[in-house]
C-alpha cells in the first residue's frame, strides 16, 4: 500500500520550527482523518498536528523533545486506494509499502495522478537547534563596547549583549574580554541549571527588544466600590479585567496618537482597537488579542473573553491570536501584588496594569469621618518617546473617570 508522510506543518508566519512534546500514536494505530497524531510546541503555544486521511500508522520517526524544522516528514500513514481517491490525497504520497504491491498500486494510482517516491528519495527527520537561544544570567547594562571577536564568540554561542552583563570586564574601561567570556562560563558550567522552554526564550527575546526603548512608568489609585457594586448586579459577573480593558480602550479612542508608535518621524495611529490581556501560564506569559474592542459592549466581550483566556491557560493559543494589539491590559492583582511595571510588547507602545484591590480609610468632609473604600492602583507603562509623563497621566485619569460609570461601558 502507499503511504502518506506526517510533515511538520507552518504553525504560524514566523515560526520556522517546532519541538515534539509528545506522541500520539504509535506504529501500528488506526487513526481517522483530521486526527491529532504528534503534540508540537512552538514559542507560542502547544498545538497538534493532524493526519490528512484514514489509516494506519507505519512508522513514526520523530521523538519528544526534539525541534524540527517546518516540512520535515516526522512519520508515515498507510493509506488504501480508496482513501486516495476519496480524499485527493495523491500529490502527498510516497512509495508503495513492498515491490510485491508496486505494480498494482502504481496502476490503480494511476487515474489519480500518483507520484510515488524511491527508496532514495526518504528524508529522515533531521533534528535542529532551536534559532532564538540565549544565556540564562542577570541582565545589565549591556551598551558596552564588544569587539569584533568577542562578537563572533557570541554568535557562535547564541548570545545577546545582556547576556553578558553579569561578566565584570578586565579590559580597558571594564570591556569584557574574550578571555572574561570564556572565563565566567567556565565558572558557571558547573552551577545547577535548567533547559529554558521555548516559552521562556520567547518571552526573553521579547523583553530585550521592548528595552530598547525608553520606558516609563505612572501610577494612579482607583476607588472601585461604585464598580465592584454594579459588578454585583451582572449575571454572569465579568471580570474586573473586562471593565478596565473597556475603559482604556475609550479612552485609546479619544486619544488615538497614545496607542501610535513611532516609525522614522512618523507616529502611526491604530487602524484598529485590538487589545491584549495577559495571561500567565506555566513558563512565561501569552497575550491574546480581543479584536475591535471599542464596537463592543461588556457583555459583548465576555464570552470571547472567557474562551481566549482558556485557550491561553492550556496553551491552545494560535499565532492569528497573538498578533496586531496595540495594547495590553495585565491583572497582576491576582498573585496580591498592589504596584508593577509592566513592559509593554516590542510592538506596543502601552501596558496597563491593574494591582490588587485594598481596604482604605478615607476623610470625608461630608460626614467628617473616615470611610473605608476599596482602592485599587491602575499602573501605565509606556514609550517615552511617543508619550510623555503628562499625557500619560491624563489617559490614567479618563481610564479612572469611566471606571465610576460602570453602565456606561
Amino acid at each position: 500500500m502507499p503511504e502518506v508522510p506526517i510533515l511538520m506543518p507552518q504553525l504560524g508566519e514566523s515560526i520556522a520550527e517546532a519541538k515534539v512534546v509528545r506522541l500520539l500514536v504509535s506504529q501500528g494505530d488506526r487513526v481517522v482523518s483530521d486526527q491529532e497524531v504528534i503534540e508540537v510546541e512552538t514559542n507560542k503555544a502547544t498545538m497538534g498536528v493532524t493526519t490528512l486521511c484514514s489509516g494506519v500508522i507505519s512508522r513514526v520517526m520523530a521523538e519528544e523533545e526534539v525541534s524540527y524544522a517546518v516540512g520535515t516528514i516526522l512519520g508515515y500513514l498507510e493509506v488504501t486506494e480508496e482513501e486516495i481517491i476519496r480524499t485527493g490525497v495523491g500529490d502527498h504520497l510516497s512509495r508503495p509499502k513492498n515491490s510485491d504491491e508496486s505494480a498494482s498500486d502504481t496502476s490503480a494510482a494511476s487515474d489519480s495522478n500518483v507520484h510515488f517516491a524511491t527508496d532514495s528519495e526518504y528524508v529522515e527527520p533531521t533534528a535542529i537547534e532551536p534559532h532564538v537561544q540565549g544565556l540564562p544570567v542577570p541582565a545589565g547594562n549591556s551598551a558596552q563596547y564588544i569587539s569584533p571577536r568577542l562578537r563572533a564568540r557570541m554568535n557562535e554561542l547564541g548570545l545577546q549583549g545582556a547576556d553578558i552583563s553579569a561578566i565584570a570586564g578586565s579590559g580597558a574601561g571594564g570591556r569584557v574580554t574574550i578571555e572574561d567570556l570564556e572565563y565566567f562560563l567556565e565558572y558557571i558550567s558547573e552551577w545547577p541549571s535548567t533547559k529554558a522552554s521555548p516559552m521562556r526564550m520567547a518571552v526573553a527575546d521579547a523583553m530585550r527588544r521592548s528595552w530598547t526603548r525608553p520606558l516609563a512608568t505612572v501610577g494612579l489609585p482607583v476607588y472601585i466600590d461604585r464598580l465592584l457594586d454594579y459588578r454585583k448586579q451582572q449575571m454572569p459577573k465579568p471580570s474586573l479585567t473586562l471593565y478596565v480593558l473597556k475603559a482604556f480602550t475609550t479612552a485609546l479612542q479619544e486619544n488615538p496618537e497614545s496607542a501610535g508608535f513611532l516609525i522614522g518621524d512618523k507616529i502611526v495611529h491604530p487602524r484598529a482597537y485590538d487589545i491584549g490581556v495577559a495571561v500567565q501560564v506555566d513558563d512565561g506569559v501569552l497575550v491574546p488579542v480581543i479584536r475591535n474592542v471599542n464596537e463592543k459592549s461588556i457583555a459583548d466581550l465576555l464570552d470571547e473573553y472567557v474562551a481566549l483566556v482558556d485557550k491561553a491557560r492550556t496553551r491552545r493559543v494560535t499565532s492569528d491570536l497573538t498578533q496586531g494589539g496595540i495594547a495590553t491590559v495585565t491583572n497582576f492583582g491576582t498573585f496580591g501584588l498592589k504596584w508593577g511595571t509592566p513592559i509593554p510588547l516590542p510592538n506596543e507602545t502601552l501596558i496597563l496594569g491593574m494591582g490588587a484591590g485594598t481596604k482604605q480609610l478615607i476623610w470625608s468632609e461630608e460626614v467628617e469621618s473616615f470611610l473605608p473604600v476599596t482602592e485599587m492602583d491602575l499602573v501605565l507603562t509606556f514609550d517615552h518617546r511617543v508619550v510623555d509623563g503628562g499625557g500619560a497621566g491624563m489617559l490614567l485619569n479618563r481610564v479612572a473617570e469611566l471606571l465610576q460609570r460602570p453602565q456606561d461601558l
